[in-house]
């Protein structure tokens, strides 16, 4: 099957099924690095347990952005 008959074929399809023709093309682009995913939880997990234990306090984000923004005035 060539690339424009698949095309046609998809585009034929009802709008659910074609999404998930999307989704699945657009996940295989999109290859998730499982080793950055495992290294990215765990940050995920450390930073919970510091804001759950006290050793930290959380920051509203809008104080955050805004002493960016005051950086660059």
């Amino acid at each position: 099957m060539n690339t424009v008959t698949l095309i046609n074929e998809i585009t034929s399809l009802p709008v659910e099924e074609r999404a998930l023709v999307v989704e699945s093309v657009l996940q295989s682009l999109n290859q998730p690095e499982c080793k950055l995913d495992t290294v990215w939880a765990e940050v995920a997990k450390s930073r919970l347990a510091q804001l759950e234990s006290g050793n930290v306090e959380s920051v509203d984000g809008k104080q955050v952005f805004d002493k960016i923004w005051q950086r660059f005035k």
